[in-house]
Formats: structure tokens, sequence, C-alpha cells
């Protein structure tokens, strides 16, 4: 007779398995804006201020800007994660647009208007566009860049303005005495109104604290001024990058822009809007 050895009952810690040899899985995490991440490997600390395809681009608190692959390898709040691109969030219609305005959900953009809002350069049209985009679509009134006002009173003379086609026109650092003033004062009438805001550059009417400054350096005269301020924040020397990058994509609505330029603004868009 053969003898069958006998198998011993089941206990219920057979199943239990040490803690070290179970790893749980770095947790991913998506480079929304603002997030705070850490390099262990250099000992870079800097917050996400782009992510794209495969590379997120972090800036530490002294404005330097260093690009990583996404992946593993980064620390937030002191845990390793694995950063990933952030989900691409559904479009919601705001109650308001940027200008503070009701918004008007699925409104077609009214037929231009005869009546025209000229702004002194590029970076101004792009921040009215930005902020007072919607406004403009549904009052019809187009925005154009000026480049400068020394052709100001040609621009007037071709433009031809006249009840129902009427033009404003935004200056930059339109003070007392000014060539700017004299030429201002030569155009401006029944149908053309000039104004314009304290500011050297558009760049000095978003608010300081919107893109990470305690104030708007001072360039001495004579040096350009848009470069001046990259030298003495230590930012790149590519204007064109610095305004779109660190300052245009950092406005969110009118509330990150200085009173001075908010009014202007508006009274523009009030005087080409009014119905004759």
């Amino acid at each position: 007779m053969v003898k069958l050895d006998r198998v011993p009952p089941r206990s219920p810690y057979d199943d239990l398995v040490h803690p070290r040899t179970v790893r749980k899985p770095t947790p991913q995490v998506e480079a929304e804006r603002d997030l705070v991440v850490e390099d262990p490997s250099s000992g870079f600390v800097g917050a996400v201020v782009r992510c794209e395809k495969d590379v997120v681009h972090l800036e530490d608190r002294f404005g330097r800007v260093r690009a990583y692959p996404l992946g593993p390898g980064f620390w937030v709040d002191g845990r390793p994660v694995v950063l990933v691109r952030p989900k691409p969030q559904a479009p919601t219609a705001p109650a308001r647009s940027a200008s503070g305005s009701t918004y008007v959900a699925g409104a077609r953009a009214r037929v231009a208007r005869g009546g025209r809002v000229y702004v002194e350069g590029k970076h101004d049209a792009e921040l009215v566009e930005k902020v007072w985009g919607h406004d403009l679509r549904i009052e019809g009134v187009v925005v154009e860049p000026l480049h400068g006002v020394d052709d100001l009173s040609a621009i007037v003379r071709d433009f031809r303005p006249a009840s129902g086609r009427r033009l404003g026109v935004l200056v930059d650092h339109l003070v007392r005495g000014s060539k700017e003033s004299r030429i201002a004062a030569g155009v401006t009438g029944e149908h053309v109104l000039v104004v314009g805001h304290p500011f050297v550059d558009i760049w000095q009417a978003v608010k300081p604290s919107v893109v990470g400054i305690r104030a708007w350096p001072t360039v001495p005269k004579g040096q350009p001024w848009k470069e001046g301020v990259c030298r003495a924040l230590g930012w790149e020397d590519d204007t064109g990058h610095v305004w779109a990058q660190r300052i245009l994509a950092r406005v969110r609505a009118w509330t990150d822009l200085e009173p001075a330029l908010i009014g202007r603004v508006e009274e523009l868009i009030d005087f080409v809007t009014v119905t004759p």
C-alpha cells in the first residue's frame, strides 16, 4: 500500500508578501502651467511655463528657463513622478469675456463698421485683441497697427473720417509738449479721437506681478527700451519671444492690465461705435 504525504491545511498567512517585494508604480502627473517641479539630478527647481509634444519648460525664481523631456526622473512635493502632457480640456463658454463684458456664446462676428481703431504697433494690437477681441467682433470694430505716429496726418487724410466712419487712435507715451501730442492735436476732431497712455511701451501696461517681477525696470534715455528691459531682468535677447511667452501669454483678462490702458481702449471702442 502506497502511503501518500498529507498536504497541510492552508493558512491565512500563506498569501502574504514581504512589503519590500511590492513596488507601487510611480504616479503620473500632468505638466500643467505653474506646477512646481524639481529635477533631482541637477537640483533645478522651476514652475512649468509651457509644455510641448515631448518637452516641458521650467522657469526658476530667477527667470531662467530649462527644457526637459517629459517622462520619469522628476520630483513634485518631494516625491518621484512621471511628467506627462496635460489632457486637452473641453472648452467651456465663460460668463464674462476677457474684458469683463458679458460673453455672447455662439454669436457671429458683426460685419465690420466703417470706423477703425489704430494702435501704435503690433504688440499693442495683439494685446487689445487678446483682451477685447470678443467685444470687437460683436461690435464689428477692426483694430490695425499704426507703426508710429509720424504719418498719422496722412493716414487720417486718406481714411476720410465722417459720420459713421469714425477713427480712434491709441498712442504710446502721449505726454504734454511731446512731438506725439502736437501731431495728435493736429488731427483730433469731431470724427477723430486720439488718446494715449503714459507708458513708454505697451509692455508696461501689463501689471508687473502678472509677469513675475516687482516693477518694470528704468531704462536710461538713449537706449532701446525693450532691449534694456530684457538686459535688466536677465531675459532672452529676443524681444518677440519675450513678448509672446513671458508677457502676452500670461495675460488672462482686463484685471491683468493697468487702469490707464483699460480706460483708453474702452473710450476708443465707444467712440467708433456711436450710432450716427
